[in-house]
């Protein structure tokens, strides 16, 4: 498939960004109560008038795109195989408020090194189709890869994800095991033994943990068809629903493209409700991980990067306690929660030296 935004929808949405009803500057300095009004009018001015999504169009058409039916719902999927012989197969899974885009300049590198990639853009997210029913969570999800892997004639591969797509690599290794070589997580989510003690680190890493701003997330899990109905509506809106956190969670500053990239394809697809949706079918048990109160265990081989300023930000002995075959561990000194977009560099190398162990 192909993908091409008539030229009436662009238009449309550089109207509706121009007609915003703007709100008053809080009264609060800088981001202390969200996204400072004088930033976000100079990134939607930027928007409406030299933001070009044409060029991320062109890019993402230049790797081949497919939807198919994948336990009855359409799936959009990227699938770039590596000119090398006996290429390893790796799906790759993205998160909110992330897509394929985030991912894109991983591909050539991968498939340089002897991948073939898989790149599902996530049920009601981006170009997938919307589900009509409840279940469609990360254990769904994880099933419908597998079914995807094995339609594409793929016996043995890898799995790799930030964000959801951390839990939905995790869900494979559970439900796949005999055809998953190994899991690798950008972080893996796990929390702290209750009979440890905690080290200096983990205390700090708890501490961050809890200062971050959940807001969000509860709105996605509780009301995501009430908040859905401003979001689908209103470009500034989403822009700042989704911009302050590609802005907070990265370490590397993004740029207003790469901003503008997600947030856009997320206006055209009309996916901010539908992507929401994921929170209200999964994020309970992703947030027993985090904490520690669940540590179910996957047993696959696994690998994992820890980025700087991502939170959470588990310790390795943590990690280990719920993905015991834990093989490969990297903990950088840059890179944020969108580390393929901030250091793609440092993803890559890490994705290449844990799965030549496995592979």
């Amino acid at each position: 498939m192909t993908i091409h935004v008539p030229d009436a929808e662009l238009e449309d949405l550089r109207q509706r960004i121009r007609a915003t009803r703007w709100p008053e500057p809080s009264p609060a300095p800088g981001w202390t109560q969200g996204f400072p009004l004088d930033q976000l009018r100079e990134l939607c001015d930027y928007w409406a008038d030299e933001y070009d999504w044409r060029a991320t169009e062109s890019r993402l058409n230049a790797v081949p795109q497919f939807r198919t039916t994948v336990k009855g719902l359409e799936i959009h999927f990227l699938h770039a195989r590596s000119p090398h012989e006996h290429a390893f197969p790796l799906i790759l899974t993205h998160g909110w408020p992330g897509s394929v885009l985030e991912y894109l300049d991983l591909i050539g590198p991968l498939t340089d090194h002897g991948f073939d990639v898989v790149l599902p853009s996530l049920p009601g997210y981006g170009f997938s189709g919307k589900p009509t029913e409840p279940g469609w969570g990360v254990e769904r999800t994880a099933e419908a890869w597998a079914q995807l892997m094995r339609e594409l004639g793929y016996d043995r591969y890898g799995a790799a994800g930030s964000d959801w797509g951390t839990s939905v690599s995790s869900a494979l290794g559970v439900l796949d095991p005999e055809h998953v070589a190994g899991i690798h997580l950008v972080p893996p989510l796990a929390g702290p033994d209750p009979d440890q003690q905690l080290t200096d680190a983990e205390r700090v890493a708890l501490a961050e943990l809890s200062q971050v701003g959940s807001a969000y997330s509860e709105v996605h899990r509780t009301v995501p068809q009430t908040i859905g109905y401003a979001l689908v509506d209103s470009p500034v809106g989403l822009c700042a629903w989704m911009a302050e956190k590609l802005r907070s969670w990265a370490d590397v500053a993004l740029t207003h493209d790469q901003i503008l990239d997600q947030v856009t394809l997320y206006w055209l697809t009309r996916s901010a409700a539908s992507s929401a949706r994921l929170y209200a079918e999964s994020i309970a048990v992703v947030a027993d991980r985090i904490s520690g109160a669940r540590a179910d265990q996957v047993t696959v081989p696994t690998g994992a990067s820890i980025f700087p300023a991502e939170v959470p930000r588990p310790s390795r002995r943590w990690a280990q306690r719920r993905y015991p075959d834990l093989r490969y561990w990297a903990e950088h000194d840059r890179g944020g929660h969108f580390a393929a977009l901030e250091v793609p560099d440092l993803l890559v190398g890490d994705l290449r030296a844990f799965f030549s162990q496995v592979r």
